[in-house]
């Protein structure tokens, strides 16, 4: 992996107009994942030994063994001639073409007066041609002529003698290393095995990694994840053991926290209700209004602080209907005499936790209901995503500040508070869930201006 790294960043220092576009190509064709990278760090060392093994290899043995071959036909060639010059008395040579035939392998004819045709093209191919060219100017030294791809088993040499022309056929294997093709088949076949078992074993290095990924990716969205043990080399189970110890602290603290909202709920609820009950056994009395007015207030801010700081963290996944909430919002819209329109594009359920995404969306809606008269929300449910974005013609949010508001205990002092219940917690806990449903797929909760001159709340979780 460190070897693709450094390249792209060798690769990314190239400012040459002529590297560029090969710089671009290389940097998006490059794999990104641990396995293909592995794979390739394996295959291409093998696959390049192999190519330069196999291309020293089959050149010098297809030289060497067709040296070795043409050499061998050429002299034969040579003593055939030599028979044919020491008994001219033989017209018909009968017994020179059988023992060619019989004792050498070699097919001969004699032309009286012929020519020699003229020179063939070589192959691109052409080891064959040029070996067994020097070889017949070497030990023969007369004028020849040679086919050696008319026939695919055959190879014919012409030879010019005084009037005469030897023809000669001999076997391509008699001249021709041809089994090389063994040697490129146990190549091909001992890469492919080894190419395999590379395969397998990265498979199962790979695999740990990517259950601790998943496990990772599961406690971070909510989900349990008690079926997972760590597996795999001992850095691979380092890491998992790591995750498991961070995971049992953070779920020990969630439960010391719940633990402490639940009493500190109950205490501080108690308290209330006790000066509830007091404040209504005095009567009413003028004097006493204010005094209800703020245990109604921090009745309130209790609720907000304690939604705030739970953040729905034991509520599991379900599914919801994305048509059913918004027509609930829209009803509620009409209740006021106000107009909420929304647009659904895809699925219309989706998997979320239903209470805290109503509670997210619910914030949203009663701030724009607070401060517009129309809110227009665009549902689009790809594969991967979820977005809603909420458009209203309210006096919007300043640039500068929309990035304030959702921190706990910000107030703004122009244009439209965001808070719904007064402490200064209403956006901080709708984006506080949202990042809690998707906080590895960064789900966020964003703000802008809106086409209809008002604020436009955007809201991305994964789908």
């Amino acid at each position: 992996m460190a070897i693709f790294n450094t390249l792209k960043r060798e690769t990314s220092r190239l400012t040459l107009p002529g590297w560029r576009p090969f710089t671009r190509w290389l940097r998006r064709w490059l794999p990104t994942g641990l396995y293909t990278r592995s794979l390739l760090i394996v295959i291409l060392p093998m696959l390049l030994l192999q190519t330069v093994v196999a291309a020293v290899f089959m050149e010098r043995h297809w030289r060497m063994v067709t040296e070795r071959l043409s050499e061998g036909t050429v002299r034969d060639i040579a003593a055939i001639i030599e028979i044919i010059r020491s008994y001219p008395q033989d017209s018909n040579y009968n017994e020179v073409s059988r023992i060619a035939d019989s004792s050498l392998g070699l097919t001969i004819a004699i032309e009286e007066n012929g020519q020699l045709p003229p020179p063939r093209q070589r192959p691109f191919f052409a080891i064959l041609d040029n070996i067994l060219a020097e070889q017949l100017s070497s030990q023969i030294r007369m004028p020849f002529w040679i086919d050696t791809v008319g026939d695919s088993r055959l190879v014919e040499i012409r030879v010019k003698m005084d009037e005469r022309v030897l023809r000669v056929f001999a076997r391509r294997g008699s001249t021709y290393a041809s089994n090389t093709h063994i040697f490129l088949i146990w190549m091909i076949g001992t890469a492919f095995v080894l190419v395999v078992i590379s395969i397998l074993f990265l498979r199962g290095q790979i695999r740990p990694i990517l259950r601790l990924a998943q496990a990772a990716e599961s406690f971070g969205k909510g989900q349990k994840t008690e079926g997972f043990s760590p597996r795999g080399a001992d850095e691979v189970r380092r890491a998992g053991l790591a995750f498991i110890q961070m995971r049992e602290r953070l779920e020990r603290q969630m439960e010391q926290r719940t633990a402490m909202l639940a009493g500190i709920s109950h205490d501080l609820r108690t308290i209330l209700t006790r000066f509830k009950l007091q404040l209504a056994l005095a009567g009413n009395k003028p004097e006493l209004a204010g005094m209800e007015q703020d245990v109604e207030d921090m009745q309130s801010m209790l609720e907000g602080y304690l939604a705030f700081a739970k953040g729905e963290a034991e509520e599991d996944f379900g599914t919801l209907y994305l048509s059913e909430l918004l027509e609930k919002f829209r009803a509620s819209f009409s209740l006021h005499g106000q107009i909420l329109t929304y647009h659904i594009e895809g699925d219309d359920e989706i998997a979320v936790r239903p209470n805290a995404f109503n509670r997210l969306l619910g914030n949203l809606v009663s701030n724009s209901q607070r401060y517009a008269d129309n809110l227009h929300i665009d549902a689009r449910h790809s594969a991967k995503w979820l977005t809603l974005t909420l458009d209203d013609d309210g006096p919007g949010v300043p640039a500068q500040s929309r990035e304030d508001v959702f921190k706990p205990f910000h107030r703004l002092d122009e244009a439209r508070n965001l808070d719904a219940s007064g402490t200064g917690l209403g956006l901080a806990i709708a984006r506080d869930i949202a990042r809690d449903i998707a906080r590895s797929h960064g789900g966020n909760v964003t703000l802008d201006d809106s086409p209809s001159g008002g604020l436009r709340a955007i809201v991305r979780v994964p789908a």
